[in-house]
């Protein structure tokens, strides 16, 4: 079928008539001059790929009519240009499609039709740990275990980019996925089968949002979702409110975009974002360089946004010169963006579109801050740091506390380091790391810590020997600057080595702390402290030995590393006294916005970017050595405990079948609020006592062997046994932290897996309940494939935190809501009742259904099916297994 808007279709160059645009300005509709841009970038979409198959025209007239309609839940479909993915929800997105083929051989179909058809680029950025630090070749040391240790993963990994089509791997030592796809694989505007559209992407990764800042709409999905859309599925979304964020002044001196990205959580959480788009306008926006942007845009899933989203201006087409992409692509890129409309000069507010709500921030109130101690959203500013530690330790536990006795707030354990003894307390840090794409992907920041560095050995500063500290670039690019300006071999006599090219502490793959140091921790139950440059500081996320972790600007990192305490007021107290007797402050050594700048306009030039990324995919050797099979259907080896053909597509048959009432479900686990998916699917380490740890054991392994659970995601037998394996997980069923629940039948207390598999074999449903923003954090699929396999029909929860709600309806788990006004508080829910869940014969998007329990008490709940599709997946026992279905038939 013709698509109805070809009359708009044009050349972008009369000499080029192949190559075309759709030309939205030729609606001469004056709708369009009003909508906000990210939702323009989701008209053109819809615009481009209507045909009445993807897209309705009714569809492209509700996005235009976006200001009426934006308040009624009206569902629009929207086709990305362009998906990305990461190794540890890589590797499982991989699994699944072999499975799917399988699973499409036996019911007659084609196998090769589960195949990517819009271009996907996975990066390996998640595996490598930070074993070896301190030291000349700990890069070295790193890279060779974390070949050692997944070498099979990698193996399917690269026989996966060979069976499918349209799938690129960029090797292990790359970077990490989204400053690669900032500094080299996004493309602004796409040049593909004839025509010029804007960028867009989903990816596997929460943090996806990070392109927005370069203005590519762009934002995390759940793998299930993003396989979907590999194999053509539009995404089903509803058409979101788009609050518009004004920025106003300059930021002082001293700020860095961590400063502002941190206030901007903060500010934003309370404001309430989930499931809208927030974009970012006014005059301060151009104060703003590209990284700062990316900066404030890779933590919108910390305030809950969907995206966060710059329109492209020209510091954003100068950015592309400055990273080196091809120039003569650049200036198509600018034309086609003034010819549609869509390139934004943020001083002009004539341009302003219209907006859901506006609020403002004024860049010169921002003040150097960290968050902490346990959610990204607790902003404190510096000056107030120690004050506000002080008052956790005392504070009930909670997110702000830690509720350790008043007579034990100045305890002091003293152990042997390497010959020499040392002293901690509370408060004490004991990792330090610089890391993460949010910070690392900014020179500001970057130049910023070395120059910092630089000022506190010249000083005669050091770092106690004990702190693990750890430099993990974005990409090779840093490393090039920080050489090239002379700032890495400061930055390496602190300790600040690089360790590797990946996400390393960030995700918590922190490595080991000394013994000592560990027995220390242990003896005096200290708090003990990481401070990172990263976006996430969840409770048992960074490291199990660290309870109070804190996100903050890479030179601040290195200051508190010198301190050796988070309890110091920097304003008052010195970071340290230097053999010369002499205190030295942080104003001391804090260099200057103009030092930086003068570096940074020296020493990132273009041609490092392309020096880089030229060789991306083939510098690692031993990645080029491996040897994979090249068969299309993928040979299974039973004795992996790596790799494993999921049992989700088991007995699936054309048929559909009808979804029945959930009868007298027992609850496996009862929680509060900011649950998030580490606590439900841990990526870190696997403790030696859990089920995971018994299972991997009786297939041979010994604990050195173990690796991580992100890493063991395409084996379905782990994972399982590692859902809710989470060290600091708080079940209202159990008076400690810990992955235990009460197993109601026997009154036993169990580890999770071992309850869920009690009540599986007496063939009785589960389901969970929680509060407030239910699986916020990654985006990881298995948060919902592992209650899935533990029988988990649904969960029951005060509100949902956007991907992982759409990954429950992916995998068949029913979203159930509390009515406004209710929970399981007002309702006088214990949790050991059971529940029987009615599900009507017929379904509608967010109708109301009835729960009734065995005391007799009956009540009402939303059902969060959002839309007509998602209902689709739902009687299809989940997405993947209508994607079968559809292939097979």
């Amino acid at each position: 079928m013709s698509n109805p808007f070809e009359r708009i279709v044009e050349p972008l160059d009369p000499k080029q008539p192949l190559k075309k645009f759709f030309n939205l300005n030729k609606l001469e509709d004056v709708r369009y001059a009003h909508l906000p841009f990210s939702i323009r970038v989701l008209l053109e979409a819809a615009i481009r790929n209507c045909d009445e198959f993807l897209v309705k025209k009714g569809d492209v007239e509700n996005i235009l009519n976006w200001k009426v309609v934006q308040h009624k839940n009206v569902e629009v479909p929207f086709k990305p240009a362009r998906v990305i993915l990461q190794d540890f929800t890589g590797v499982p997105a991989v699994v699944d499609f072999a499975a799917m083929r399988d699973a499409v051989k036996k019911l007659g179909g084609d196998p090769e039709k589960i195949n990517p058809i819009c271009p996907a680029d996975l990066v390996i950025d998640h595996s490598i740990q930070v074993d070896f630090n301190r030291r000349s070749d700990s890069l070295q040391k790193n890279q060779d275990l974390e070949f050692e240790r997944n070498k099979e993963r990698f193996e399917f990994l690269k026989w996966g980019s060979q069976a499918f089509k349209n799938m690129r791997i960029i090797p292990p030592g790359s970077g990490i996925i989204h400053q690669v796809n900032l500094e080299y694989l996004a493309r602004v505007v796409m040049d593909q089968d004839g025509y010029y559209y804007p960028d867009s992407v989903v990816g596997t990764d929460s943090h996806t949002t990070m392109i927005d800042g370069l203005g590519v709409l762009g934002w995390g999905v759940g793998g299930i979702e993003a396989e979907a859309v590999m194999l053509g599925q539009p995404i089903s979304m509803v058409l979101p409110e788009v609050v518009g964020y004004k920025l106003l002044g300059n930021p002082q001196p001293l700020v860095t975009s961590t400063d502002i990205v941190l206030t901007i959580t903060k500010h934003l959480r309370q404001v309430g974002v989930v499931g809208k788009f927030v974009e970012f306008f006014g005059p301060g926006v151009a104060q703003l360089s590209i990284a700062d942007r990316a900066t404030i845009a890779n933590m919108c899933p910390e305030y809950g946004a969907t995206a966060a989203y710059f329109p492209v201006d020209d510091i954003s087409i100068g950015y592309l010169i400055q990273t080196g992409r091809d120039k003569e692509k650049v200036v198509c890129t600018k034309k086609y963006l003034e010819a549609v409309g869509m390139l934004r000069d943020f001083k002009n507010s004539s341009q302003d579109p219209d907006f859901t709500q506006v609020v403002e921030l004024d860049l010169h109130t921002v003040v150097p801050c960290c968050s902490g101690p346990k959610r990204p959203q607790d902003k404190v500013a510096v000056s107030d740091m120690k004050k506000d530690f002080e008052t956790c330790l005392g504070a009930k536990q909670g997110f702000k506390g830690f509720q350790i006795a008043p007579d034990r707030h100045n305890s002091i354990v003293k152990f042997n380091f390497e010959g020499c003894y040392f002293e901690l307390a509370h408060g004490s840090v004991v990792i330090a790391a610089i890391t993460s794409c949010t910070n690392t992907s900014n020179p500001s920041v970057m130049l910023g810590a070395g120059l910092l560095a630089k000022k506190a050995v010249e000083a005669g500063l050091t770092v106690k020997p004990y702190i693990k500290t750890s430099l993990s670039p974005g990409s090779g690019v840093v490393t090039y600057y920080l050489r090239e300006s002379g700032v890495m071999n400061y930055l390496s006599q602190l300790g600040f080595d690089v360790v590797g090219y990946g996400c390393m502490t960030c995700i918590g793959n922190s490595g080991p702390l000394p013994e000592s140091v560990v027995e220390a921790i242990t003896q005096g139950d200290l708090v003990a402290v990481g401070v990172l440059s990263g976006n996430r500081n969840f409770e048992g996320r960074v490291h199990p030995n660290t309870r109070a972790n804190y996100l903050a600007s890479p030179p601040l990192v290195i200051a508190y590393a010198i301190a050796g305490t988070i309890r110091i007021d920097f304003e008052k107290e010195p970071l340290g006294i230097n053999a010369s007797g002499k205190k030295i402050f942080l104003k001391d050594i804090w260099p200057t916005r103009n030092d930086i700048q003068a570096v940074e306009r020296q020493f990132v030039i273009p041609g490092m970017f392309k020096e880089v990324y030229q060789k991306i995919e083939t510098v690692n050797k031993s990645w080029n050595a491996l040897d994979a099979p090249s068969d299309k259907l993928y040979t299974w080896n039973p004795k992996s405990t790596y790799i494993k053909s999921p049992p989700f597509f088991d007995g699936l048959t054309l048929a559909l079948q009808t979804p029945k009432t959930i009868e007298d479900a027992y609850v496996l686990l009862s929680f509060g609020d900011s649950v998030t998916t580490d606590h439900i699917s841990p990526a870190g380490n696997i403790a030696r006592n859990s089920p995971a740890a018994r299972y991997l054991t009786s297939r041979g392994l010994t604990p050195r062997e173990f690796n991580s659970y992100g890493s063991r995601r395409g084996n379905d037998a782990v994972m399982a046994r590692g859902t809710f394996a989470n060290i600091r997980l708080v079940n209202k069923f159990i008076d400690k932290q810990g992955p235990q629940t009460v197993h109601f039948p026997s009154g036993e207390t169990l580890d999770v897996f071992d309850a869920a598999e009690r009540y599986r074999q007496a063939g009785h449903p589960l389901i969970v309940l929680a509060g407030k923003e239910y699986g916020a954090g990654s985006s990881r699929d298995w948060a919902a494939k592992g209650p899935f396999l533990l029988g988990v029909k649904a969960v029951l929860a005060e509100s949902y935190e956007r991907i992982h709600r759409s990954n429950l309806v992916g995998m068949g788990v029913i979203p159930l809501q509390y009515l406004p006004g209710e929970d399981a508080g007002t309702l006088g829910l214990t949790g050991r009742e059971r529940y029987t869940i009615i599900i009507p014969e017929k379904l509608k998007p967010q109708m109301n259904i009835q729960i009734k329990l065995d005391t007799g008490k009956t009540f009402h709940a939303i059902m969060r099916f959002d839309t007509d599709v998602e209902l689709t997946y739902f009687h299809n026992g989940g997405i993947l297994n209508y994607m079968i279905r559809k292939m097979a038939s």
